[in-house]
């Protein structure tokens, strides 16, 4: 089949449109169902190319960003990735600054796709507080040079209508309803995305903001140490509106762990850390809210991001 020169569709129309599995092996009998939502269908493995995608495309819109200009952004992968993806296929040099605390299948992703690496050391290998913030600093200082744009993930409202094409997706596979949707945050955008066209259609939705028990700065305003990528940046997300959530709760790093290598063996899954986090959140809150009800998860990324790692060294 031939397409018209002016509808032949590019890979940015692969995003998004994603697939929802219900666990079965994993959950106990006598709670709630549980259904993971598998983002890791998107074209870099990750939920983070529907971010990218209405970041770049919303600064254009706004005259921001034109043709010979090169993005900036901090991350500590997926959204790197992602971001190298969009700037590709729209021909925009990219400068990402991102750590050796996070995979190298993310960072070699991000070169892979042409990106600038410029990368910030830490020697525990490991997210400490003050990292996600050094890397924004560093972003900061690139983009002021002539002919640069910081999307500032962190603060770029454009990232929510991204996020919020999930939760409508949702409502189209959910007719009956979700009556609890959780996850991780790390800017906080895919959550509140997602609760708020959630909650547009069912007030009574219950949502759930997720963190690394150890570094508890939503629960406890405490931040610290952790190996999760992608959440827990340290201090309290711009985009965390304490309106659209109703609890937050904090998980074990190590159970997140053990579930991902569980969610491969027994259901065929394979994901990250942070979606090991979900599901055992979600199991935790399914058993609370027991039998006929329908919980929702996300499958945040794909675990062959981390295989070279720990992840899954033990299986």
């Amino acid at each position: 089949m031939r397409f018209p020169p002016t509808s032949v569709p590019t890979s940015l129309e692969l995003i998004g449109n994603t697939p929802v599995v219900r666990l079965r092996h994993v959950v106990p009998d006598n709670c709630a169902r549980v259904f993971l939502l598998m983002e890791s269908f998107n074209p870099t493995g990750s939920y983070k190319d529907r971010m990218a995608k209405s970041m770049i495309n919303e600064t254009e819109r706004q005259g921001h960003l034109r043709s010979g200009m090169t993005v900036v952004e901090a991350t500590g992968g997926s959204t790197g990735s992602s971001l190298s993806f969009v700037c590709a296929v729209k021909r925009y040099p990219f400068h990402v600054v991102s750590s050796n605390a996070f995979s190298v299948e993310k960072l070699r992703t991000m070169t892979a796709f042409g990106a600038n690496l410029d990368l910030i050391h830490t020697p525990t290998g490991k997210v400490t507080p003050d990292l996600i913030p050094s890397m924004i600093r560093r972003a900061e200082e690139v983009s002021e040079a002539k002919d640069y744009y910081f999307t500032n993930q962190f603060k770029n409202r454009a990232a929510l209508l991204g996020y919020e094409t999930i939760g409508h997706e949702l409502v189209q596979q959910f007719p009956e309803g979700i009556d609890l949707f959780c996850g991780a945050v790390g800017t906080a955008g895919m959550m509140m995305g997602v609760a708020r066209a959630l909650k547009e259609k069912w007030p009574e939705t219950h949502v759930a903001v997720l963190e690394p028990a150890s570094s508890p700065t939503i629960t406890e305003s405490r931040p610290g140490t952790h190996h999760v990528e992608g959440i827990g940046i340290g201090y309290i997300p711009p985009h965390l509106d304490r309106q659209l959530y109703d609890e937050a709760l904090r998980i074990l790093e190590h159970d997140g762990r053990s579930m991902c290598c569980r969610l491969a063996k027994e259901e065929g899954l394979l994901v990250g850390t942070s979606t090991g986090l979900n599901v055992v959140a979600a199991i935790k809150l399914a058993k609370e809210i027991g039998p006929d009800r329908t919980v929702v998860t996300v499958a945040a990324d794909t675990g062959l991001k981390y295989l070279n790692g720990s992840l899954f060294a033990n299986g």
